[in-house]
């Protein structure tokens, strides 16, 4: 089943996946807690997420506890052959290729889903997608699964609103492990990451433009002001909006940005965010780029179509040239700038958020069966467990609450 394009990349992703694992403590330990006692054996567990030195490790802590993994990428840009080919390389069914067209992108995530798994790990809603349209087939053996990223949340929360959702789905991406530090820290890095390794320009003293100020868009703003930039931040929350000017944020629509901006970010998880508008108002060689999960947050077809000629300036840059001779670039064909055109996020960020994938899969196991179809928050038990284990991993010394003051809390 599995389906990969360099095999003889297997030693470079092995190095490249033990030295994550060194920066993952909770998923190491998790792995130490159910080497032993096996908590997934006799169950297939199919994950959809961006297919990197992370990932990858996860998927091995999964098989050490006893799973079955048939792994496959979200994103075609975010694939890393060599990952995929060190994993090849240990046995397991692994699909995916960087720059794979649409087409195999999809046959990629059929393949995978065609193991008929048991718990599904899906980043994005590609998974949930497939298995509600042209192969719900592959569902058959389904317990339930877990969701990792805003978008697929707000996918899910739309089917389970129309009442079509067919099983019972964890909402990861809301948990607190997750949300606070993978969307606003990890984000917030990894895009500065790829951008600022891709295009070598200076970030001080440029304007930037973030679109968004949700967890993802305020730590992008945040480490873009702690870089030395000019900050506006775009948003359609007046709530938010407030939030970014309180943050000491310049808060303006983005048709009046859109003239200031050196870069643009968008994190908005919505479409044509930056439109032929926009795109006509730009300065010459503004920079624009993507950290929301689709391509479709500012609309290349309109750039393309306001483009007299369009290029590869540089690998992950491509240089559109507009009749009147200015410059718009674009970075990873406006898919996901932090992951595509860069390493995705740290190490240490992912330890906390593929914790909770692993502890929701495990919940799922336990308790799946007997949930209804609908979309579930993470308990708060494995919430607060994670980030215990990740506090005493750092050094960090967390307080206990006394009897009394708990008594006291709980208004007795």
């Amino acid at each position: 089943m599995s389906d990969i394009k360099y095999p003889e990349l297997a030693p470079q992703g092995a190095k490249k996946i033990e030295w994550v694992r060194d920066y993952m403590p909770v998923l190491a330990a998790l792995e130490e807690k159910y080497r032993e006692t096996k908590p997934f054996a006799g169950l297939r567990i199919a994950v959809c997420v961006h297919l990197e030195a992370k990932t990858a490790y996860l998927c091995k802590v999964l098989r050490a506890a006893g799973a079955e993994v048939s792994v496959t990428g979200c994103n075609p840009l975010s694939t890393k052959d060599e990952i995929a080919a060190a994993l090849y390389a240990e046995g397991f069914n692994v699909c995916g290729w960087f720059d794979a067209t649409m087409d195999e992108y999809y046959e990629h995530v059929r393949k995978t889903l065609s193991c008929r798994p048991h718990i599904l790990i899906d980043d994005g809603g590609d998974f949930v997608a497939m298995l509600h349209g042209e192969h719900p087939e592959y569902g058959e053996n389904l317990i339930g699964g877990c969701e990792e990223t805003t978008t697929g949340i707000h996918r899910l929360k739309a089917r389970a609103a129309a009442g079509t959702l067919r099983f019972p789905m964890m909402a990861v991406n809301d948990a607190d492990c997750k949300h606070l530090f993978d969307n606003h820290h990890g984000t917030g890095q990894s895009t500065w990451d790829a951008i600022m390794f891709t295009t070598n320009v200076m970030v001080s003293g440029k304007t930037v433009v973030v679109a968004g100020y949700g967890n993802c868009g305020s730590g992008i703003a945040l480490r873009a002001k702690g870089l030395g930039a000019n900050v506006i931040v775009t948003e359609v929350n007046p709530h938010r909006a407030l939030e970014a000017a309180m943050d000491g944020f310049r808060v303006m629509k983005m048709d009046d940005a859109a003239p200031l901006g050196d870069i643009f970010v968008t994190a908005t998880g919505c479409r044509d965010v930056i439109t032929r508008r926009h795109f006509e108002k730009m300065k010459h060689n503004a920079i624009v780029a993507n950290s929301g999960h689709f391509d479709v947050e500012y609309n290349l077809n309109d750039l393309a179509a306001l483009a007299v000629e369009h290029w590869e300036r540089k690998p992950f840059i491509e240089g559109f040239r507009l009749a009147d001779g200015r410059i718009i670039n674009s970075m990873a064909d406006g898919r996901l700038v932090n992951i595509s055109a860069g390493n995705g996020h740290p190490a240490d960020i992912m330890d906390l958020s593929f914790a909770i994938q692993f502890m929701s899969c495990l919940y799922m196991k336990e308790h799946g069966r007997g949930l209804a179809p609908g979309l579930y928050p993470v308990p708060e038990e494995i919430d607060r467990e994670i980030a215990f284990i990740k506090a005493e991993a750092m050094g960090l010394g967390v307080d206990v609450l006394t009897p009394e003051q708990e008594a006291y809390l709980a208004g007795m």
